[in-house]
């Protein structure tokens, strides 16, 4: 085959590879503007056999869509200056959502940016920064952030702060930085604001992410000293809050998958049904209790002589993904107590439950690629597909959750045509055209009405 081609050739061995494309916007700052997809063809029909599920994180196996939500909408608050609801109402429901939640953190911020740009006020924009940028470089416990920030800090001509003296001080003391963030954010202007260059959108979706970032590491590591409760009065005044928790069935499924429930699976029918209620927040139509029982415990017989492997796919960075995920294994052990099912079983699960990685075969995470090449492009699936060691031939004995439009298409991208969807509440306004099944009742769905995708 040619390597370099005319579009008229390009376009027939396009059309040879699906009959549906994906159109895929790029950063302003890439080359092309788009990419096209092939897809995998949708599948729905029976399995026979299942070769891995590959899990979305945020939305599709836990909830930290409030904090990445909160985090965003006070990058804005803090580079507009507007802190309270009286001055700026904040993020809507219903027009931004559906552009913050799925994508890369770059595309985020791009249109939270664009959007909000007449309300963005210079000083603030470079206060913010400043104390953004010094926490992370300071109190930050991610390398990979601390090197992004100093990449920004020398474009932005302010590679001295690192040589000023109050920094160094700051360095020095054992303190915690955000008792000073006026002092730190009133000290740089005063010194350092002249030196930033003319601000591009380039440079202000740069700037914040860094502030974006600061403030979500920042609520990570208060939840991984244990303040969950106190940051949740904080932020949503509501002490019983989770900030992390896991998806209504979740823990029914990776048992499921990982053969841990067996012929007990069946107990957990009614359990399965309730997180059907939570999940969608309407009742199961229940036919025949018995026949579900039944092919529930079928299931787990399975699955207890044929293990899945298991992928967390996720645009996250591994710092974060792996506080997250280990909230969540956290979670699942306190939820464990309630199961029906014999105390072996639950010591075994609890015992695999000690670590996330006795459960996930693959864990992928935006660490693993770039920020240019996160949902909806392919590149986090394709990834996790090679670590689970699943040929091509099998992707179609593969099954892909996700939760939001740019995630349902990375699947379907990578190859997966067995794509649900598992949409919640700050996701329901979502494209699904490229999910294969939606299911608004969640995981609990996908197994109950659709016996995943198994025979019946």
């Amino acid at each position: 085959m040619k390597k370099i081609i005319d579009k008229h050739n390009a376009a027939e061995l396009l059309k040879n590879l699906s009959d549906e494309f994906a159109v895929v916007k790029n950063p302003e700052y890439i080359h092309p503007e788009f990419e096209l997809y092939p897809l995998a063809p949708k599948l729905t029909s029976p399995l026979d056999s299942l070769s891995a599920a590959v899990m979305d994180m945020d939305g599709t196996t836990t909830t930290t869509e409030e904090l990445c939500i909160h985090s965003l909408e006070f990058m804005i608050r803090k580079m507009s200056g507007k802190m309270t609801t009286e001055s700026w109402k904040g993020l809507d429901h219903t027009l931004d959502y559906p552009h913050i939640i799925g994508n890369s953190t770059t595309k985020h911020v791009e249109y939270l940016i664009t959007k909000y740009h007449s309300l963005l006020i210079d000083e603030n924009i470079k206060g913010s920064y400043f104390y953004a940028a010094i926490w992370t470089l300071l109190s930050g416990n991610d390398s990979k952030r601390k090197e992004e920030v100093i990449i920004n800090l020398n474009n932005l001509n302010l590679s001295g702060i690192l040589g000023d003296g109050f920094y160094k001080d700051l360095s020095a003391k054992n303190t915690s930085l955000a008792d000073l963030e006026h002092e730190i954010s009133e000290y740089f202007l005063q010194r350092f604001s002249d030196r930033f260059p003319s601000l591009f959108k380039t440079d202000l979706v740069k700037i914040a992410i860094d502030i974006y970032y600061q403030r979500y590491h920042e609520i990570l590591q208060r939840i991984k000293r244990g303040e969950s409760k106190n940051i949740s009065i904080e932020l949503f005044n509501d002490p019983n809050k989770r900030l992390i928790q896991p998806m209504p069935g979740v823990l029914f499924l990776l048992c499921l998958l990982k053969g841990w429930l067996g012929n007990e699976a069946e107990n957990l029918a009614d359990r399965l049904i309730e997180d059907y209620h939570v999940k969608s927040g309407k009742q199961f139509d229940i036919l025949d209790p018995a026949e579900i029982k039944k092919k529930i415990k079928s299931l787990g017989l399975y699955f207890e002589k044929h293990p899945a492997k298991i992928a967390i796919v996720t645009s996250s960075i591994f710092y974060e993904a792996d506080i997250v995920i280990g909230e969540v294994f956290n979670v699942l052990t306190t939820q464990l107590n309630d199961l029906a099912i014999s105390s072996a079983r639950k010591e075994l699960i609890r015992q695999k439950l000690s670590g996330y990685r006795n459960v996930y075969d693959a864990f992928i995470t935006a660490s693993d690629s770039t920020e240019i090449r996160l949902k909806p492009h392919r590149d986090l699936y394709c990834i996790a597909l090679h670590q689970l060691n699943v040929p091509a031939a099998d992707f179609k004995n593969v099954i892909g959750f996700e939760d939001s439009e740019s995630g349902t298409i990375a699947i379907r991208a990578a190859g997966i045509g067995r794509c649900v969807a598992v949409p919640f509440a700050q996701t329901k306004g979502h494209n699904f055209d490229a999910a294969a099944v939606v299911c608004t009742g969640g995981v609990p769905e996908i197994v109950l009405s659709y016996n995943l995708f198994f025979k019946s």
